[in-house]
């Protein structure tokens, strides 16, 4: 979306007569059940609120004043002022749609700059649930960057560090972020191309990883990236899409697959209570 697009005045004209020829009845937007101490500014979220559902289908000025209780005249100066900030924009058929500065604030608000701290607390709670030591990574590029740790009270006997990068094709959380991001026979191909120099890779046995990481909610790595040392990895969700992920890391001894699906338990309980509004994880992983 372009927030300086903006329609002349025929268009809000066009919208305020009648409802466009694809759009669905808008549902009411309940409003606040006590009045708000600034009432322009509740029925600019009003407006937003009502917009979000509609997706880029939109609403005409008619559908939004009807959805919301409002007279055309009080509906159309709050679209004003959302659109001079970006907020909302109105496209060619007279419809209103959500503009690029009101979807961008989850994006700012989850990326990642913030996800360390927004995150911490539920790394801390899986680390002391699983007595493991704890990762959160993103995709860059072909590799996975570590954007925090938390380590158990007893040694894990594996190197890490917060920045370290890691090929993503043979990680559980890159393998993670790979899987739920719709990432296919020639994506991976690529990925594996990109790091085949640094790090040797099966291709097919990643491949695997990523159809069982589909299947069942979660990645595994078993001793590809360091002797000795397994990791089963999570991927976390907004719109399904992953944007990062969280693994437990330990000696392979104790990632037997009864240990595994007894991670895979904890980290569905564990997790999404300390999650941030908007994040997620896939709704199959507790099956």
């Amino acid at each position: 979306m372009t927030t300086g697009t903006t329609a002349g005045p025929g268009a809000d004209a066009a919208s305020a007569s009648a409802p466009s020829a694809s759009a669905a009845p808008a549902a009411p937007v309940a409003a606040a059940p006590s009045a708000s101490p600034v009432e322009a500014v509740d029925r600019a979220l009003l407006v937003l609120q009502a917009l979000a559902p509609a997706g880029p289908r939109g609403l005409t000025l008619a559908e939004l004043a009807g959805a919301l209780g409002l007279n055309k005249t009080t509906v159309h100066r709050v679209l004003a002022a959302l659109r001079h900030r970006g907020f909302v924009q109105q496209d060619p058929g007279g419809a209103y749609v959500l503009g690029a500065a009101a979807t961008r604030l989850a994006d700012d608000f989850l990326g990642e700059e913030n996800l360390p701290v927004l995150l911490h607390p539920a790394l801390v709670a899986l680390s002391g649930a699983a007595d493991e030591l704890v990762h959160l990574g993103v995709l860059s590029g072909s590799h996975v960057v570590y954007l925090d740790k938390v380590e158990p009270e007893r040694s894990v006997r594996v190197w890490s560090a917060v920045g370290r990068r890691s090929p993503a094709v043979t990680t559980a959380l890159g393998r993670a972020l790979l899987a739920y991001r719709g990432t296919d026979r020639r994506a991976l191909a690529g990925y594996a191309a990109a790091v085949r120099g640094e790090h040797p890779v099966d291709e097919e046995r990643a491949w695997e990883a990523l159809e069982l990481a589909r299947a069942h909610g979660v990645a595994r790595e078993v001793e590809e990236n360091e002797r000795g040392i397994s990791c089963v990895a999570v991927p976390l969700l907004r719109s399904g899409t992953a944007v990062a992920a969280v693994s437990v890391t330990a000696p392979a001894e104790r990632m037997t697959d009864a240990r595994v699906a007894g991670l895979r338990r904890t980290m569905a309980e564990v997790l999404p209570p300390l999650l941030p509004a908007g994040l997620g994880l896939p709704p199959h992983l507790d099956a």
